[in-house]
């Protein structure tokens, strides 16, 4: 196999319509704003100082993105598995995020990039408040660009479509894998896993 360089691309890719590059916008208009507040998930991509990149899935109620203006979006950080990847990135490495949200049933995505910073004032931890309790932290993102990505690889997945849905069954629980992988601590089923998570979300 051989790799690609720059001038490969140039030949293999038409160059993006002035449409595509004005979509692009600098700031959360009406209607990224509509999408964030009807916004359950999304996934948060950082870069860390030695290079590395992390893209990690979070989620709550619909808008548990708050916006804050314009250019800031503020994201609470529930509990998790401790890791901080992302969090260690934002204040050693670049500090550039990206966040890439979902709606179910819609499939365009909304893209949003800016420089991220943390915060564990404790009067803003207190207006953040979900499943009976505070976020640990909140991620503020200076938003920098804004645009939405077309339907095209959601739809040609099936993402959002009824017979793709895969039984639960099919894989073990998350805590019987890592304990396949590594040894450590005891196998539980995925009927455990699922009631340990409805006290710890």
């Amino acid at each position: 196999m051989t790799d690609l360089c720059a001038e490969d691309l140039a030949s293999i890719y038409p160059k993006p319509s002035p449409r595509v590059i004005a979509k692009a916008r600098p700031e959360i208009d009406a209607h990224a704003r509509k999408f964030i507040e009807m916004s359950p998930f999304c996934v948060l991509a950082t870069s860390g100082a030695d290079g590395s990149v992390d893209a990690s899935p979070r989620g709550g109620g619909p808008g548990f993105v708050h916006i804050a203006g314009p250019n800031q979006l503020l994201m609470p950080d529930r509990s998790g598995n401790n890791r901080i990847d992302s969090f260690r990135n934002v204040v050693e490495g670049s500090g550039f995020v990206h966040l890439l949200f979902f709606v179910p049933g819609i499939d365009e995505t909304l893209r949003v990039g800016g420089r991220g910073t943390l915060s564990a004032d404790p009067e803003l931890l207190a207006s953040m408040i979900e499943f009976g309790k505070p976020p640990r932290a909140v991620l503020s993102v200076a938003v920098s660009e804004v645009y939405f990505h077309c339907g095209k690889a959601l739809m040609r997945s099936k993402f959002w479509s009824p017979e793709m849905r895969v039984e639960r069954a099919v894989m073990p629980s998350i805590v019987q894998i890592i304990h396949d992988q590594t040894s450590l601590g005891e196998p539980e089923s995925q009927e455990v896993v699922e009631a340990r998570y409805k006290t710890q979300l």
